[in-house]
């Protein structure tokens, strides 16, 4: 979106708008029947259809994230825990510097998620007021109507929305596959922990769940729900008073 215009255009628009998204993904493995880029792909459809909807500022997307416990699947990418929370400050303090302080990761890889809350902290010292959003969390209820006991990664909900963002992507040939070597969920659990460290600790095909399930009518209630959801989120913050935006000041 943004990579789009001359800056003269991007002038105008930074001119009217009052919120920024940034969409964040990953480049990492997704079984054998999704594409390495399905992260990014929901996160900056996601994002550019709510930017049209809104008037909002839409970056580049921020493709590749903190993913190294996919690595042992070819073609996962990734980077530095602080490289990573770096670069994404430093977007958001180029945003400020254009006007726009009020700023939503919109957010396709749960890895990057820890590290996006600990960059939104200290922007919020800084005077920008930034969040972290995704899609899975926005539309939870729905997602689990839909498929109780699915899996959260490469399976029945995530498929459906590339069936709905990227359908010619999906290899609906390796999708027995993909359930063939999938875990039931993410990760081991023991004594209330997580043991697993990688996902092919877990998973052989790199998925969970049964992506044999996924269908793109499931994938477009999915996409609506959560485009609904993120462009509520974009206009409560157009609203929210200056006030709100600043951290509270220390008690007497």
């Amino acid at each position: 979106m943004l990579e789009r215009k001359t800056w003269k255009r991007a002038q105008e628009e930074f001119q009217q708008a009052k919120v920024a998204l940034i969409p964040v993904g990953s480049t990492e493995q997704h079984g054998p029947h999704l594409p390495l880029g399905t992260d990014f792909l929901i996160a900056k459809t996601l994002a550019e259809a709510a930017a049209v909807e809104t008037g909002a500022i839409c970056t580049p997307v921020i493709p590749i994230g903190l993913s190294e416990h996919h690595r042992q699947f070819w073609g996962t990418l990734w980077v530095k825990p602080d490289y990573f929370r770096g670069y994404l400050r430093g977007i958001a303090e180029s945003l400020a510097y254009h006007g726009i302080k009020r700023i939503i990761y919109v957010n396709g890889h749960g890895g990057n998620m820890a590290a996006l809350q600990e960059v939104c902290r200290g922007l919020h010292h800084q005077g920008i007021y930034a969040l972290a959003w995704q899609w899975w969390w926005a539309v939870a209820e729905l997602s689990a109507e839909l498929f109780p006991q699915a899996g959260s990664h490469a399976g029945e909900p995530e498929t459906s929305m590339v069936l709905q963002v990227a359908a010619e992507l999906v290899d609906r040939e390796a999708l027995a596959e993909a359930a063939a070597g999938a875990a039931p969920r993410w990760g081991i659990q023991r004594f209330g922990t997580d043991v697993s460290f990688d996902t092919l600790d877990f998973s052989k095909s790199g998925a969970t769940g049964d992506p044999r399930r996924a269908t793109k009518r499931a994938g477009e209630r999915l996409y609506r729900a959560a485009l609904e959801r993120l462009v509520g989120l974009v206009h409560w913050l157009e609203e929210l008073p200056d006030r709100g935006l600043r951290p509270k000041d220390h008690k007497p």
